[in-house]
């Protein structure tokens, strides 16, 4: 058994999860994770990342703030191993040495072992988003699944058994990124949504160029546009994790709460009582994404795919997992 401490740092969240992990002995990139601690702080780190193409100065703060308040629990909770991963937004920008070095230096202070932030690739970040969802769905050894991690600045697809993943692609399209590119009316007119639908569709079919998405059997989604979509399909009073957490709903189901989501007023989307406040202003385009995904599964299976599954579990549980392989010091 051993307690890392894992840190997602994505387009529009940064997450923290402490927790004891007892590796596969015949796999060690499987195995039991308790959670000690889990929390998530939306700081936007890729805010105008889109447009500028670096990091601004305030997005640095809040998420060097964030940073500061997860060093605490990391030393409180004794955690022997720290793996950061950051994805989208910080691949390509201009100013990502001033980003890995103020995590450097805030992490070092409490595992002096730790050597900094890792920019991962999105083929890896696909890798362990479905070890993450693997991790605790109980699934047909042979089944296809395809794991759809919609993130702020990209999206990750990864079809797979029980047995680990066969394929994956990442994709440049977020939640956080279609927003910027194309939702700019309060709520979003039809010209805006029919073009943030055109662009998915079009990244789709680049998608089923790689992956063989008509094999796909069953879909589970992670993240916080996923699992914000299957709250409001729940009908819940708030936000509750352990409902949400392995939830199956129709397509029929997923395209109403798409529907609302969408063309509802952001203060109307604020007041939803199972709304994270970071997501009020995104929500819209990640369903629209989400829904147009699922509709796209649907047709290119030729109706086999009638429902979703909501995960918790996602690439902060990977990340997790690979902490305890001996994936980061």
């Amino acid at each position: 058994m051993t307690r890392v401490a894992a840190i997602d740092c994505g387009t529009n969240s940064i997450r923290l999860l402490i927790a004891d992990v007892d590796l596969d002995t015949t796999d060690p990139h499987t195995g039991s994770i308790t959670d000690v601690v889990r929390v998530m702080t939306v700081v936007r780190l890729g805010e105008g990342v889109d447009e500028t193409g670096e990091f601004s100065a305030e997005a640095l703060e809040r998420t060097f703030a964030a940073v500061d308040g997860y060093a605490e629990l990391i030393h409180r909770h004794r955690a022997e191993t720290v793996r950061f991963v950051a994805t989208s937004a910080s691949r390509d920008v201009a100013n990502r040495e001033v980003f890995e070095k103020g995590i450097t230096q805030r992490l070092q202070q409490v595992v002096p072992s730790f050597t900094g932030p890792e920019v991962i690739r999105g083929s890896e970040e696909a890798g362990l988003s479905f070890a993450g969802a693997a991790s605790v769905l109980d699934w047909d050894p042979d089944r296809k699944i395809l794991v759809v991690d919609l993130g702020g600045g990209s999206t990750e697809f990864v079809l797979g058994t029980s047995a680990g993943a066969q394929h994956a692609i990442s994709t440049d399209m977020g939640c956080v990124r279609f927003t910027e590119r194309h939702m700019r009316s309060d709520p979003p007119v039809e010209t805006e949504c029919s073009m943030a639908s055109f662009e998915t569709l079009s990244f789709l079919e680049d998608v089923a160029q790689v992956i063989p998405l008509h094999k796909t059997e069953a879909v589970v989604g992670v993240a916080g546009t996923v699992t914000t979509v299957t709250a409001h399909g729940l009908g819940l009073e708030d936000y509750d994790a352990e409902m949400i957490h392995g939830a199956e709903l129709s397509l029929d189901t997923i395209h109403q709460s798409v529907d609302n989501l969408v063309n509802t007023t952001r203060s109307q989307r604020a007041a939803m009582p199972f709304m994270h406040p970071g997501r009020v202003d995104v929500i819209g385009a990640g369903a629209l994404i989400w829904g147009t995904i699922l509709d796209y599964l649907n047709k290119v299976t030729e109706g086999r795919i009638t429902s979703a599954v909501a995960s918790e579990h996602d690439i902060l549980d990977g990340i997790a997992l690979s902490a305890a392989a001996g994936g980061q010091a």
